[in-house]
């Protein structure tokens, strides 16, 4: 069942497109002479130009409680509803070394397990009287939590809502039901060879042991006990590591009385300070290829290596080098490349991922038939070493920067998208026109920043490579690209 904050999203976004759908149209070029003589010619939509979105979203408020607690406020009286996120300082960052998976299970019994003098079925049973929806969660980087409400159960709404972040009760019950899923999800963990080139690639990458690669296992899992969920709880969630952003049908006097009110009386922490260590130099100087054997019928490929953060100088060259080179899918150079022109895979691109916190990764993927996984990462390397060695294009460079520059606007799309980059922004300690400033980067980019970027920060003679096919031909189809290995999964049983 949706949320009302997916009803609203969906209102929205119907409304959104028809305006769009409306300008296509009248953008059509206009019919020429043989139009009146009764035939409708329409413009070649490949010959199309349209100006580049120009758009002031509204600016929020920010208000700091006396708690420390930070609320951004945005009202919006289109629909009766109210949507609320809260992000928290915490993550598995802090997962105690025997315990991974503490801080996922506490996210989640938080929300399942009662809270605030309720019971869990009390929870549930308030929230459906009403079509309240919460949600609960701890990732790697933060914890989040949101509420769904009509405005006129706001209250009601809030108040559960806080008794679950505040004072959540961790049920014992709840808390073995949650161990056993999570230990029934790592069962299963084997079975997708998407999922185990993805793991093991970055692993490799950061090494098993960092808070960025390390994964659950039924060991660790098993290890954790209640008593740990509630000091967790204790020492990682705070008013003053909390940011709540509050978007809809509302008064901003009256919700920030509401909020004292809930929220008032709690008492400040010691938030954690959220570092995570670089992988040394020494761990990235080398090239790495991997295979891991499983029966399936394609090779799953991942290709890459470490790379910089999103605050680097270099950061929005290189996101438009990657977004031509294989971010882009149909218009990509890999996607022509490898799957136009060859026909080595039905699926091929590269990524860009990168945050503020821990190193970025950028890699390229494919998924292929085995007697092409050679060929693949030969055309990976070439269509690598081009972005080093040529210019791109000025259609290349023009398509790429009208791409990004008409995307920005959906980072604005509703009320609640326009808050929570503000809230992600302020998380990272970013400033809060940084997505404005990366536009005008974008805009003012040349096709010889392309290059450098490429040069400095494309490394083929590093590259981390990982394959899970058919093991018994992999080796041989690896290892012109070096020392080849096998990473021999643990049984998880």
């Amino acid at each position: 069942m949706k949320g009302t904050g997916d009803v609203k999203r969906e209102t929205r976004n119907v409304k959104r497109w028809s305006v769009v759908l409306c300008s296509m149209i009248m953008a059509v070029a206009v019919p020429g002479p043989a139009a009146w003589a009764g035939d409708l010619v329409l413009g070649d939509p490949r010959q199309m130009t349209f100006k580049p979105v120009e758009f002031t979203p509204p600016e929020p408020d920010r208000v700091v409680l006396e708690n420390g607690m930070v609320v951004y406020l945005l009202e919006d009286h289109e629909l009766p509803l109210i949507s609320m996120t809260a992000t928290m300082r915490t993550g598995s960052w802090l997962d105690p070394a025997d315990k991974i998976g503490l801080a996922s299970l506490t996210g989640s019994i938080m929300r399942t397990g009662g809270g605030g003098g309720l019971s869990s079925e009390q929870v549930d049973e308030e929230l459906e009287q009403f079509a309240g929806d919460v949600g609960i969660s701890i990732g790697r980087q933060s914890g989040s939590a949101s509420l769904d409400v009509l405005s006129k159960d706001l209250k009601r709404g809030l108040q559960i809502f806080a008794g679950l972040i505040r004072t959540p009760a961790f049920e014992p019950a709840r808390v073995e039901l949650a161990k056993l899923q999570a230990i029934e999800g790592i069962r299963r963990r084997q079975d997708n060879p998407g999922s185990i080139v993805g793991r093991e690639f970055v692993k490799l990458l950061y090494g098993a042991d960092h808070p960025t690669a390390r994964e659950s296992s039924i060991e660790s899992v098993t290890r954790i006990t209640r008593d740990d969920l509630v000091d967790f709880h204790r020492k990682t969630i705070h008013p003053n590591g909390m940011m709540l952003g509050v978007t809809g049908d509302f008064d901003k006097p009256a919700m920030l009385a509401l909020l004292r009110e809930v929220f008032g009386d709690w008492k400040q922490g010691e938030v954690p300070v959220l570092t995570i260590a670089d992988v040394p130099q020494s761990l990235m100087a080398k090239p790495v290829v991997r295979f891991v054997n499983k029966g399936t019928s394609q090779t799953h490929l991942r290709v890459g290596h470490l790379t910089i953060k999103e605050n680097d100088p270099d950061y929005v060259a290189l996101a438009i080098a990657n977004d031509i080179l294989g971010g882009s899918s149909f218009r990509s150079r890999l996607f022509n490349d490898v799957r136009t022109k060859r026909g080595l895979a039905y699926s091929v691109g590269s990524r860009l991922n990168t945050g503020v916190h821990d190193q970025g990764v950028w890699l390229m993927r494919a998924e292929t038939k085995l007697p092409s996984t050679q060929e693949v990462i030969a055309r990976f390397v070439a269509n690598m070493e081009r972005m080093r060695t040529e210019l791109v294009t000025d259609s290349e460079l023009a398509e790429a920067k009208e791409a990004y520059v008409n995307s920005f606007v959906f980072s604005f799309a509703s009320s609640s998208a326009i808050v929570g980059r503000l809230i992600e922004l302020e998380y990272d300690g970013l400033p809060k026109d940084f997505l404005q400033q990366l536009r005008a980067r974008v805009i003012a980019l040349t096709k010889e920043e392309i290059l450098a970027a490429s040069k400095k920060h494309f490394h083929p003679e590093r590259l981390t490579i990982v394959a899970v096919g058919s093991g018994e031909a992999l080796p041989k189809l690896l290892s012109g690209f070096g020392e080849v290995k096998e990473i021999k999964l643990a049984p998880e049983s």
